[in-house]
């Protein structure tokens, strides 16, 4: 059973895409194109916990410097749990604490999928705000990297609920005619944009070779396509995208080499 409801405050393709893999929308997922089996479809659906998406205005539509926040945000959003705010522009962000405060909102989730949007000084004071203000948050790069933290107990049954955040598969694999093949892989918790669910696809009988493996992961990674930007984090030293493709192939490789 979902308890925790969700608010999604965002501009931009990825905060659509997150929201249509939680919805399970029947049209998200065209990857197999005539091949696709379905594997996803009526297996799970959190519309009912949505209580509120919130485009707002593209940041590059927007003043550089924005003096009056407020007058972009809206002036009361529906009390709920957890916000996940994602692509909009940097003032607007900053301000956002303050509103899920005054509303009753307990946690913020502020994926960064591009270094760019979300600058290291930015995501600094926006942890002071929602310390300051008692509002758990997280600020994951990428999104597919949000952990379990006993530190963080509001997030962590989100990750929980929503089986969202860091890859996990279950994968069970047996010998045929000498090889040993792949012909079960279930999803413990996919990736928030839902790429998880199209590697597990392509990884159906396929030999446990690792080189291999990893050549099937990549090409099904890049293939969704991941939208982590492949410009160098200057945290990370690498692009944002690359952690993701490492993320999930340590996941698959878990399950079959370790």
């Amino acid at each position: 059973m979902i308890t925790l409801d969700i608010l999604f405050v965002y501009s931009g393709n990825f905060g659509e895409r997150v929201i249509r893999n939680l919805i399970n929308d029947p049209s998200f997922c065209k990857v197999c194109g005539l091949f696709c089996d379905f594997c996803k479809y009526g297996i799970y659906s959190y519309v009912q916990n949505i209580y509120a998406a919130i485009e707002l205005p593209n940041p590059a539509q927007l003043p550089k410097f924005i003096e009056n926040p407020e007058k972009y945000l809206p002036k009361k959003i529906p009390t709920g749990d957890i916000c996940i705010a994602t692509g909009i522009h940097q003032d607007l962000l900053l301000e956002l604490p303050s509103l899920l405060e005054r509303e009753g909102v307990k946690g913020l989730i502020s994926p960064i999928e591009d270094f760019r949007e979300v600058p290291l000084g930015l995501q600094k004071q926006v942890e002071e705000a929602c310390e300051e203000l008692v509002i758990e948050y997280a600020f994951p790069k990428p999104f597919c990297s949000l952990e379990l933290r006993e530190e963080r107990p509001l997030i962590s049954q989100f990750i929980q609920e929503y089986k969202i955040g860091k890859p996990a598969l279950s994968i069970i694999s047996e010998k045929r005619n000498k090889r040993e093949v792949i012909y079960g892989v279930s999803i413990e918790r996919s990736a928030p944009c839902g790429s998880t669910w199209y590697v597990a696809r392509k990884l159906l009988g396929k030999e446990v070779e690792r080189d291999s493996i990893r050549d099937v992961v990549a090409k099904a990674h890049h293939s969704y396509p991941c939208t982590a930007t492949m410009e160098v984090d200057p945290e990370i030293k690498e692009p944002i995208l690359h952690k993701a493709g490492y993320l999930i192939r340590e996941a698959v490789e878990e399950q079959l080499f370790i």
